[in-house]
């Protein structure tokens, strides 16, 4: 196959790196999972900047059971005392399975009292929820909870 289209004019190059882009476009083809996993291993590590980040301190209540993925509850809240020398910076929440796995950041500070915010996401299928709280000393912490969809809120 290569010798006959490289007697067409095309070159060897031209040939492997088109089936490079096919093999690639198969892959992001065979369905959502790939593609969102890629994308929340790249927005974790945005996040993580090349630091581990312990378990802990971070409570999410989410119902493990979605009957609709058009609005499932989440509440995010971190233990911290919130005082000028030990407080949350931020709060990242992700939902790995999205195509956009970066649901949301919430910016905290000493005067916001307590780290804790709710919003309602909308989910297609199955997935872990993770949360990543960065604290004032530039420590990490994170936890996750799995959600089960039943109906899917995104058109499944």
């Amino acid at each position: 196959m290569i010798a006959e289209t490289m007697a067409r004019g095309m070159t060897r190059r031209t040939v492997l790196t088109g089936m490079g882009v096919v093999t690639v476009l198969g892959f992001a083809g065979a369905g959502p999972g790939l593609a969102a996993t890629a994308a929340y291993e790249e927005e974790l590590a945005k996040v993580l900047q090349g630091r581990t980040a312990k378990d802990g301190r971070i409570t999410i209540d989410v119902p493990q059971i979605a009957e609709n993925g058009n609005t499932v509850p989440l509440t995010v809240t971190v233990d911290s005392p919130m005082t000028e020398s030990d407080f949350v910076k931020t709060v990242t929440v992700f939902a790995d399975g999205n195509p956009r796995p970066e649901v949301a950041v919430f910016h905290f500070s000493p005067l916001s009292g307590r780290a804790s915010a709710a919003i309602r996401m909308r989910m297609a299928t199955t997935q872990n929820i993770v949360a990543i709280a960065e604290m004032s000393d530039g420590s990490l912490y994170q936890q996750s909870a799995q959600v089960k969809v039943t109906i899917g809120g995104c058109g499944g």
